[in-house]
């Protein structure tokens, strides 16, 4: 569960300067306030909003508005941004910046999901070198003193890497740090993560900090790819689901208050039940609340001594009292299992082929048919 201690090693991202070189990972449908809240009472670092839509924030839709809100004990304050057209982007972040709405701003360049890099978006988007150029050039000239970075993948695949090229042009334009996951989007999260892009990525900027992310299950795990690569912090994504308490565990390695934990089966139930609270908090609905909670139970649950039927009815729980009966009926004192409770949570997948606009890996150049593409990725207002 822990790991040894290091010397203190904090992280500066433009004026801000964080106790632990630790990021947590935007992730859509998770890291929301409630989830943000709960990571940060067990340590240090900078907890970034779920991925919002540029479009929706600028025509103010209802669910975006909703998700980058921040509760007042959230200090300092990140959002994601996530668009393909150079002015909404600009816009969005002038919206955060004159609004008060945030202390850091992340692009994302790194999601590998087919929804958005079949329009061009997220991980498929650094392809087309002049666009993403002048999409993070206008951002970081609209974010003003407020610092804004960019995470992305190494790529569409092996053969269409982009990252270097990509770092080259953000790191010109004025970003406060980048972040790399190391795999490309045809891997989505399979396999393992390669750290060598990370490294390579470290002696290619040299201005700003490069943080690095891919398979960080534990604070050991962290400690290592910051030696092997010389990063210069981390970015945690699934290695924290069901396990909110890795930040505490991350903050101590790296010499900064954290909160080490015994994960007794007591402990653990006690934490879902502060996540479900939050969440009730955070929906304003308890029905809401508890129906959130629910993708979390296996991740939480994970290697303990927990029924299916106890499982099954905590994925079906409508209150919170609902859930205190039945996290009664733990066996409370049970010790954490070691192995059967680690290593990787969450979605992997396997690799698969890319989906892209129709010609777009044919030029590094946006041509015309790829501009009518994204201009209808930028009619997507789904608030995600």
């Amino acid at each position: 569960m822990t790991s040894a201690l290091a010397p203190a090693r904090a992280l500066r991202i433009g004026p801000i300067e964080l106790d632990a070189p630790v990021v947590l990972a935007p992730m859509a449908g998770i890291t929301n306030t409630a989830f943000r809240r709960l990571c940060r009472e067990y340590g240090a670092g900078l907890y970034v909003s779920e991925m919002i839509t540029s479009r929706a924030l600028v025509e103010r839709n209802a669910t975006t508005m909703r998700l980058i809100r921040h509760h007042e004990s959230e200090t300092p304050r990140s959002i994601q941004l996530y668009g393909v057209d150079p002015k909404t982007i600009a816009e969005a972040v002038r919206i955060l910046v004159a609004e008060d709405h945030a202390d850091h701003i992340d692009l994302n360049f790194g999601c590998p999901v087919p929804k958005v890099t079949r329009k061009g978006g997220g991980s498929a988007l650094p392809w087309k070198t002049g666009l993403f150029g002048d999409i993070v050039r206008g951002a970081v000239q609209a974010a003003g003193d407020i610092p804004l970075t960019v995470k992305m993948r190494k790529g569409i695949d092996a053969d269409h890497l982009t990252y270097l090229d990509a770092a080259r042009i953000a790191e010109d334009a004025g970003v406060s740090a980048i972040a790399l996951h190391g795999r490309t989007a045809s891997e989505f999260y399979s396999g393992t993560a390669d750290w060598s892009a990370i490294a390579k990525l470290k002696e290619t900027v040299t201005s700003v900090p490069v943080l690095g992310n891919g398979d960080i299950w534990s604070a050991d795990d962290a400690l290592r790819m910051m030696d092997e690569t010389g990063c210069d912090g981390v970015v945690v994504g699934r290695g924290c689901l069901g396990r909110p308490w890795l930040f505490g565990d991350l903050a101590a390695a790296f010499g900064a208050p954290g909160v080490h934990v015994d994960a007794t089966l007591g402990f653990v139930a006690q934490a879902f039940r502060r996540h479900a609270e939050l969440l009730v908090e955070f929906f304003e609905d308890e029905d809401r609340g508890c129906r959130d909670i629910r993708k979390h139970v296996a991740w939480y649950f994970k290697g303990y001594p927990v029924g299916g039927d106890t499982r099954a009815r905590l994925a079906t729980a409508s209150s919170l009292a609902e859930i205190d009966e039945l996290l009664a009926t733990l066996d409370l004192d049970a010790p954490y299992p070691g192995a059967a409770a680690e290593g990787q949570r969450g979605r992997a997948g396997t690799p698969k082929r890319p989906a892209l606009p129709d010609g777009w890996l044919d030029s590094r150049e946006l041509g015309e048919d790829a501009s009518c593409t994204l201009l209808e990725a930028e009619l997507d207002t789904s608030g995600g």
